[in-house]
């Protein structure tokens, strides 16, 4: 039986002002982030995990007061593919953020109010400097590793061009350099749905004691949409219906409907994710283009980047496909980086970075494997 880890959640209060990408300043933050495994006599055994647009700090692990397991749990802990028996591993919920990090939630502390719609655009880039800035507080050096999928993968990204001298290892699962037209859009119409809800009231709906509950979920119900492949959608339900026979009415009748409005429904009340923090993530993931500091070059914008990289696709996920990450892969080749790069075969669409399969497992722990012994011979 598996032992699982109990894990307690830590605050960094941060009281340097940040400087925005935007330009605006936030005077003073908070970080919410856990912590497994034990950081080793010269630090440098440490991994940092970015998490994607829903994720947060609880990676791993269960709380004491709960049995709700971190959203990457399956592959960190002892014997798994970040082993926590030789690595040190911290994940952040990002600045923006509705669990604890400074967000649209907090107090305005130049108004005594709560943010809401108030709260600055967050970027890719800030979120790496904040990041940097809780390096810096656990007094790690150089990170032996930073792993993250989707939005995550693209921290790791921006990790790896902005402090390169600081990362070692980049895992880039799921990712890209930089959205399509039809990825805005997706997010463009899950931001609409959101603001044109009665209830949003302009973002300062905790104000008013309600929630966009409506628009929540049906942007929720559209992202999830995107997540999935056609395959897995296919597989899962079909054209089963949830009723005896078709009533012609538009009320659920199939399953998939009925699916798709629980996960709706759920993210919006169960799991209470803040609207206003769907619209800065969704903004987040519009926005990054590390590339466009360099004439749209991904290759030059890369190559002051020194961190062996390992970047991982899956054949079905449409919203980050194959191609966009082979463009990664070719802008280090073009670099002489030292790059592996493997395509999963799955049907899980998008998904599939957070769910199991045996390729894809294989793929990871052999690479952290190999980061494993470079700390052991104390190799780059």
């Amino acid at each position: 039986m598996e032992q699982i880890e109990l894990v307690t959640p830590k605050t960094l209060q941060v009281t340097k002002p940040l400087t925005m990408v935007s330009g605006s300043i936030l005077p003073k933050y908070e970080l919410v982030f856990e912590t497994y495994g034990k950081l080793n006599d010269d630090g440098s055994n440490a991994i940092l995990i970015c998490h994607a647009l829903s994720g947060n700090h609880h990676a791993a692990g269960i709380y004491e007061s709960e049995n709700t397991k971190g959203w990457w749990h399956e592959h960190i802990g002892s014997g798994k593919s970040i082993d926590t028996n030789i690595f040190f591993v911290v994940c952040s919920n990002n600045l923006g953020g509705c669990h604890g990090s400074t967000g649209p939630a907090s107090i305005n502390p130049s108004t005594g109010k709560i943010y809401g719609s108030d709260f600055p655009i967050v970027t890719c880039k800030d979120w790496v400097a904040s990041q940097n800035t809780l390096r810096e507080h656990l007094q790690i050096d150089c990170w032996a590793g930073i792993v993250g999928g989707s939005m995550g993968g693209m921290q790791v990204l921006q990790w790896s061009i902005d402090y390169p001298d600081k990362i070692k290892n980049a895992i880039v699962i799921a990712a890209a350099a930089k959205l399509s037209a039809q990825n805005i859009a997706f997010n463009e119409v899950a931001r609409r749905a959101i603001m044109e809800d009665a209830d949003f009231h302009d973002g300062r709906f905790l104000e008013y004691n309600t929630i966009p509950k409506k628009g929540l979920a049906l942007a929720r119900m559209l992202g999830h949409l995107t997540y999935l492949s056609d395959d897995m959608m296919g597989e899962k339900f079909g054209r089963e219906l949830r009723t005896e026979k078709l009533n012609y009415n538009y009320e659920v009748e199939f399953q998939v409907e009925s699916y798709l409005r629980y996960q709706g429904e759920k993210f919006a009340t169960k799991l209470n994710f803040d609207a206003n923090t769907y619209l800065l993530m969704t903004k987040a993931l519009d926005y990054f283009d590390p590339a466009a500091e360099f004439n749209n070059d991904l290759e030059t914008t890369l190559a002051k980047t020194t961190a062996n990289f390992l970047v991982i696709s899956f054949t079905t996920d449409w919203r980050f496909s194959p191609e966009r990450s082979q463009e990664i892969v070719k802008a280090l080749l073009d670099n002489n980086a030292n790059v592996s790069y493997a395509e999963i075969t799955s049907q899980h669409g998008h998904d599939a970075f957070l769910l199991k399969n045996d390729h894809y497992e294989a793929v990871f722990s052999s690479y952290m494997n190999r980061i494993s012994t470079q700390l052991q011979t104390g190799r780059k």
